[in-house]
């Protein structure tokens, strides 16, 4: 079985008429199921005044109501201790997860034991996309706590991996860990490889050398799918960087890279992908940038159905090199992290794309969103290089320039500070966004 290309080749390859066939077969299934036993879905599809036999094909979904995490919120608890988008008795679910609740109350994700055992045979194939094999021995350095991605390391274990539960140790701890057990592939987040690999540097261990490392996983952050990010934490341990992309609404990666690395394939026998307007809600075609909504079409203990997930990005139904069909999402940044100057809608995934690419600074950032004179405006803190021979101004004029050619408006100030100056890295996911209008971001 190791020497096979896919984990489930008829499955991964299905040419994307049976693909979409086998999607409308779940999706009536699904809607049906919702309608019948979760009670928000009766009362809201008949206020919509729709029924589950008017969806006939895969663009009737447009016909049902969005939903979104403040559903969630307003209706968890609501009835019974799951909630009104629940659709199955408390006895038939063996497992929650919870959301982080950045942006609000924490809401929880419901599994029964179906839902479980597929959420990890989609972890085994996405563990098995990027290379992990058997003899591998796998480190899982994601927190265990309630999170969604703690239990994907069951699918590397069912894949046949020598599993390490490694989850949110401190550095020194998993740097231990890493030279002792040698272990092939780790999974954390963009942000801790980076900081994780300079560590080892200042403890006197080279990355590339001393440790074993090939494959470094990544999500949470968008780091994993921006180049100049990806390639510099690469550089730094040596080693092949895949991104991950899951949601703890739904199950921990719904999407992974494949060796192309040109976006991730998700789980379309799972997720029905459509992308909208993120203002107006209007459905755009695929390959038009808006917000990601997702409809379960499995997931029975929790279904949802047009789920605007927030995310910013397009869908890219096109062939993949690897022979994969499943769709490729790519994703930009967050509709809540999305700031507007002169018009202008600014990532704070672009800012980091510059900022890691350029020479002579350590890639470190932290942007600075204000208001000024009744405008927004945006400042960028970075830090320089001790070898790098540029003056401050220099360096804070290049960075300015890099800026304005990427995005098409400039940053009010760049500031420079010494190498270690910021205090932006992170044994977790990283402080990077100061709103000075009232709000901070963890990305």
């Amino acid at each position: 079985m190791s020497e096979k290309k896919y984990w489930n080749e008829e499955l991964e390859t299905m040419p994307r008429e049976e693909l979409e066939k086998c999607q409308l077969e779940d999706l009536k299934e699904i809607i049906n199921f919702a309608y019948e036993n979760a009670p928000y879905y009766k009362r809201s599809f008949d206020e919509a005044g729709v029924r589950p036999e008017d969806i006939h094909e895969l663009s009737d979904i447009q016909k049902l109501p969005y939903i979104d995490k403040k559903t969630q919120r307003d209706t968890q608890g609501v009835g019974s201790f799951l909630g009104e988008l629940c659709a199955v008795p408390e006895e038939d679910v063996i497992f929650i997860s919870t959301s982080s609740g950045s942006t609000g109350v924490p809401t929880m994700s419901p599994f029964t034991k179906k839902d479980f055992d597929e959420f990890q045979d989609t972890e085994s194939r996405w563990f098995w996309q990027v290379g992990m094999r058997p003899k591998d021995r796998y480190v899982h350095a994601l927190n265990f706590s309630l999170y969604v991605g703690g239990p994907d390391v069951i699918g590397a274990q069912n894949l046949g991996a020598l599993c390490i539960w490694g989850g949110t140790l401190p550095s020194e701890r998993l740097l231990f860990v890493l030279k002792t057990y040698q272990p092939t592939i780790i999974w954390t987040s963009p942000s801790y490889a980076w900081y994780l690999g300079e560590t080892a540097i200042k403890n006197g261990i080279d990355p590339k050398k001393d440790l074993s490392i090939k494959k470094i996983i990544v999500a949470g952050e968008l780091g994993g799918s921006i180049d100049s990010t990806r390639k510099a934490i690469e550089e730094l341990w040596g080693a092949e960087v895949y991104d991950f992309y899951g949601l703890s609404d739904i199950f921990g990666a719904c999407a992974a890279m494949c060796e192309a690395k040109d976006g991730l394939h998700i789980a379309e026998n799972h997720i029905l992908v459509e992308t909208v307007d993120i203002h107006t809600g209007e459905i755009l075609k695929p390959g038009e940038i808006g917000e990601l909504v997702f409809t379960t079409l499995r997931k029975h203990a929790r279904p949802l159905i047009r789920f605007r997930t927030g995310d910013i990005g397009w869908i890219d139904n096109t062939p993949c090199s690897c022979g994969r069909t499943h769709g490729r999402i790519h994703i930009s940044g967050r509709k809540d992290d999305m700031f507007i100057v002169s018009a202008v809608n600014v990532f704070p995934s672009d800012i980091e794309a510059v900022v890691r690419e350029l020479g002579g600074i350590t890639g470190e950032y932290l942007i600075r969103i204000f208001e000024k004179d009744y405008t927004c405006k945006y400042a960028v803190e970075i830090e320089r290089n001790n070898d790098n021979p540029e003056t401050d101004e220099e360096i804070s004029a290049k960075v300015s320039a890099a800026l304005k050619a990427r995005i098409g408006v400039k940053p009010s100030a760049v500031i420079v500070h010494p190498d270690g100056g910021l205090n932006t890295r992170s044994e977790h996911k990283s402080r990077r966004i100061i709103d000075e209008r009232g709000q901070t971001y963890n990305i």
